[in-house]
């Protein structure tokens, strides 16, 4: 297993928002958080978070343009993720779905279609809100 380089003191800032969120934040909600601990221009949060998401440990949550932190942080995961995004409270469920990434993978490549990445998000509410 390779080792992830060391982050620098605004990706760590950057990641550890994320992780206390709890629910996705755009890369202005994340600037508005560590504005006070000296993260100034919105390109610092955007560079923060693409290494981040370089590195698997951020995803971007494509229809709502935030981002969330991994929830397997401590490992890499391989299979492809998918994401329960409650319209109520905002709340962000990551989860592994590896038979449908497999279903996925076999259909594409029959019709010579290069998969770059997946994402699965699905809207609907959590069991709070519904």
């Amino acid at each position: 297993m390779a080792v992830r380089p060391p982050l620098t003191r605004n990706q760590r800032l950057v990641l550890a928002r994320l992780a206390k969120a709890g629910r996705a934040l755009t890369a202005y909600d994340i600037l508005d958080a560590v504005r006070a601990k000296g993260l100034r221009a919105p390109v610092q949060v955007y560079r923060a978070l693409e290494k981040l998401r370089g590195e698997g440990l951020v995803h971007r949550i494509e229809s709502l343009n935030a981002f969330v932190a991994c929830a397997h942080l401590r490992r890499r995961h391989e299979d492809s993720v998918a994401f329960a995004i409650c319209e109520g409270c905002g709340t962000v469920s990551e989860f592994s779905v590896p038979a449908t990434a497999r279903a996925l993978r076999t259909r594409t490549k029959r019709s010579g279609f290069v998969t770059e990445r997946t994402t699965v998000e699905l809207r609907g509410r959590c069991a709070t809100c519904a």
